[in-house]
């Protein structure tokens, strides 16, 4: 059964019942409702309910607070539409997708660890795997509850081949099914693509890939995005990790193209280097981006991906303490 969904004042789309959120919905029918991490983290996609019957899918969801709670706030991706309903929110450009996203069924065909830590997952489905370099997709596996967003960290191709780098976290369920518990030949629902920070290929600045953690997956796709045309601009490709044993990014740099690796620029970071052997930086990985650059911070074009501290950490370093123009500067939240 489809139901119409109007943004007051606007557009309508439609909305297939037992199946999508608003927001899904509304991405499907292109258009460009405000959102960021898909999963209930971040708040972007927050609307008012006009009119109409809605289903919440996670009540405690914390990309609203309580107060946005007892003034009706309601999240997107976490709403389901009961019947026709009328929704009040700002739509915007910048949000429209600029890949028509769509649900697949996926078979789990690999899966081999690049870290102690970390987990490569490969998923191929039919057709072809339309993405842009650092882009996002939300998984549904079996035994996890509700979806888990992750980014690719290959580039889009016609095999219909979707790679994850995805960190095991301790407690976490989904990170733990799907690193461990999912067999190989499971079946797996990948949503997408979504995501803002993907590769801009008509900007000749020179690329700052800044990577924490499982982050290193979408930046490992911008790299390769940028450094896989005949000719480009340089990439600083900056990866923050514990210790060696964590570090991942530079074995998948290492074997690209020669042609490629010549305009490349890596700099691992150790936050806490145990052996004695390791000459390398050590610290936190965006204070290395300052001394390591050999021009003013705002002639670069900035991507980065990782945990929150290190990404509040580098907004503050680009925006606040050097000026970066915000359309230099490119990254998804996540909470």
């Amino acid at each position: 059964m489809t139901q119409r969904i109007l943004i007051e004042g606007g557009d309508a789309f439609a909305f297939a019942a037992d199946e999508d959120t608003i927001l899904r919905a509304a991405l499907r029918a292109g258009l460009g409702f405000p959102h960021e991490c898909s999963v209930g983290g971040c708040g972007a996609c927050r609307f008012d309910l006009v009119e109409g019957e809605v289903e919440t899918l996670w009540e405690d969801a914390p990309g609203l607070s309580e107060r946005e709670r007892r003034r009706g706030k309601r999240l997107a991706c976490q709403t389901r539409a009961l019947g026709d309903c009328t929704v009040r929110v700002r739509l915007s450009e910048e949000y429209r997708p600029a890949v028509p996203t769509a649900r697949r069924k996926a078979v789990l065909t690999s899966r081999h660890w690049v870290t102690p830590e970390m987990a490569e997952l490969v998923l191929t489905t039919d057709g072809d795997a339309r993405f842009l370099p650092g882009q996002y997709a939300l998984l549904h596996a079996p035994g996890i509850i509700g979806a888990r967003a992750y980014s690719m960290s290959n580039l889009a191709n016609s095999e219909g081949d979707w790679r994850f780098i995805i960190r095991r976290v301790p407690g976490g369920q989904g990170s733990n099914i799907l690193t461990e518990g999912v067999a190989v030949g499971a079946e797996i629902m990948v949503d997408g693509p979504y995501g803002h920070a993907y590769l801009r290929e008509d900007v000749d600045r020179e690329i700052v890939c800044i990577a924490g953690g499982s982050g290193v997956g979408p930046m490992l796709s911008i790299a390769k995005g940028a450094l896989g045309q005949g000719s480009g601009p340089v990439v600083h490709f900056f990866e923050g990790a514990r210790t060696h044993p964590d570090l991942c990014g530079g074995k998948v740099l290492a074997s690209l193209i020669p042609q490629a690796t010549s305009r490349l620029r890596y700099t691992p970071v150790l936050s806490a280097a145990t052996h004695e052997f390791w000459s390398g930086a050590r610290g936190f990985v965006h204070e290395l981006i300052t001394p390591s650059l050999p021009l003013p911070l705002d002639r670069y074009e900035y991507y980065f991906a990782g945990p929150p501290p290190m990404i509040e950490a580098v907004q503050t370093l680009l925006a606040v303490q050097n000026q970066v123009p915000h359309s230099q500067v490119h990254f998804d939240r996540f909470v």
